[in-house]
């Protein structure tokens, strides 16, 4: 009898550590992500600064107008977000199959922000300006530069997204284990709020 308290007392304390250390390491990913995060924010602000900084130059294109397809770009990128939203909520209430689809289409919004971003390239090319030679201005060669660091983010955050679908067609978020699609989700919200204020920076900004 004595044996058996004894081994129910450690399998109590052995259960209370395991779960103390779970909890450690889902802080310590946590405070990754968002050290990653204010990390490229302060990249993008350093960028925006420069860019600020470069409009006083006497060869500053004054006339460049945004693209029409990076307003297409902008409405993906805010609707993905709220599939987003629903998707984490449907799979935390173990709605299995409609947090499939709000996954995949998250993805499929996020492929067609790609698609929009590079459509709006084409339309800068067609209007004469290009990233570099000749033809490129500081003006246009900034806002390239600008906009593939984001679109690099954007893929990154494509291929957490194939994570978390692969994980959930699996069924690894139940019982409450829903740390990786909770950092995805932070991640893409990040992406997504990164490109509202990049667009509206070169909207205003002139």
């Amino acid at each position: 009898m004595m044996e058996q308290t004894i081994s129910e007392e450690q399998k109590f304390i052995i259960t209370e550590q395991d779960q103390e250390i779970a909890e450690k390491t889902i802080r310590a990913k946590k405070m990754m992500l968002w050290f990653g995060i204010i990390s490229l924010s302060m990249s993008f602000a350093g960028l925006t600064s420069a860019y600020v900084i470069s409009k006083e130059r006497p060869d500053w294109l004054i006339d460049f107008v945004i693209p029409e397809a990076f307003y297409m770009s902008l409405g993906l990128i805010v609707a993905s977000s709220v599939t987003m939203i629903l998707a984490k909520s449907a799979v935390k209430k173990e709605k299995n199959s409609a947090g499939m689809l709000l996954l995949v289409l998250t993805f499929l919004l996020g492929l067609g922000f790609i698609f929009y971003q590079f459509i709006g390239f084409n339309e800068i090319i067609q209007n004469g300006y290009y990233f570099t030679g000749s033809e490129s201005t500081i003006t246009t060669s900034f806002i390239y530069l600008v906009v593939l660091m984001h679109l690099a983010h954007i893929i990154a955050g494509l291929i957490a997204l194939l994570v978390v679908i692969y994980n959930h067609s699996r069924q690894r978020y139940a019982k409450g284990k829903t740390l990786g699609i909770e950092l995805a989700s932070t991640f893409w919200h990040f992406v997504d709020i990164l490109w509202i204020y990049l667009f509206f920076f070169f909207y205003f900004v002139r």
